[in-house]
């Protein structure tokens, strides 16, 4: 397993801090302000929000600022005019990217992750280049560490739940559902006892690209950057990454 599972693997060891915490909030409720303005305040008729704010639970964002951002999405409160958009272009060593934004300024927002595509080895494609290469698919990521049962055991839970296929890399296990599925699914496993450490209607890549250790540490740098953007949801990539070099780099 490589790209999403492994890049979320990375990003989870480094959540811990009060820096990350506070733009993985921000970022959450710019996510609920938008879910509120497409489907409504209420999390009952509103698939996307009740998932998003599933997310900003499982992250530990106050009940207080996701109030705020449902306000805001409602127009209860002010708040800004987000547009969503995604772009989409290559890494060092070929690797697909794919970003989701929220962003009320479009040339502004294309103008600065151009410029940081450039700086570590990639460029900024057109909209559809990398897209053909990923799928939409429901995610639900297990931290195996705390898991008492066995990978078969959760094949066989996550099977019976309607998933598609399961699959595991290091700490982490991934549930793969069809997006219309996945909610079900969720609370399938949610009453079996499971929880999980994301779970989100994300972009699976179909194929990976292996990265030797120059390519590998260009493209973590990348993918860092991209993630510190305030206007970035969400990053995708279809880069693999042997254990051997990511455990050096994270040295």
């Amino acid at each position: 397993m490589a790209g999403h599972s492994k890049w979320s693997n990375i990003k989870r060891k480094k959540a811990k801090t009060d820096a990350v915490r506070s733009r993985l909030f921000t970022r959450l409720g710019r996510e609920i302000m938008v879910a509120v303005r497409e489907g409504g305040s209420d999390p009952e008729t509103n698939f996307r929000l009740n998932m998003v704010i599933d997310k900003a639970r499982n992250a530990n964002m106050p009940n207080d600022n996701i109030i705020r951002a449902i306000q805001r999405g409602s127009g209860t409160l002010e708040g800004s005019n987000l547009e969503e958009v995604v772009y989409e272009g290559y890494g060092p060593g070929g690797v697909a990217v794919m970003l989701e934004l929220l962003t009320d300024n479009r040339n502004r927002t294309a103008s600065e992750i151009r410029h940081i595509f450039s700086r570590h080895g990639g460029n900024l494609g057109e909209g559809g280049c990398v897209a053909w290469m990923f799928s939409q698919k429901g995610s639900l990521l297990i931290d195996r560490s705390g898991l008492e049962k066995s990978i078969d055991e959760v094949m066989m839970d996550a099977l019976d739940a309607g998933a598609e296929d399961v699959q595991e890399d290091g700490e982490m296990i991934e549930i793969l559902t069809a997006p219309a599925d996945f909610a079900d699914v969720e609370e399938a496993l949610a009453k079996k006892g499971y929880q999980f450490d994301e779970a989100q209607i994300a972009r699976i890549p179909q194929n990976t690209v292996k990265l030797d250790r120059d390519d590998a540490e260009l493209t973590l740098k990348l993918m860092d950057e991209l993630e510190e953007h305030d206007d970035v949801q969400d990053v995708y990539s279809n880069f693999d990454i042997p254990d051997d070099i990511l455990a050096e780099l994270e040295s």
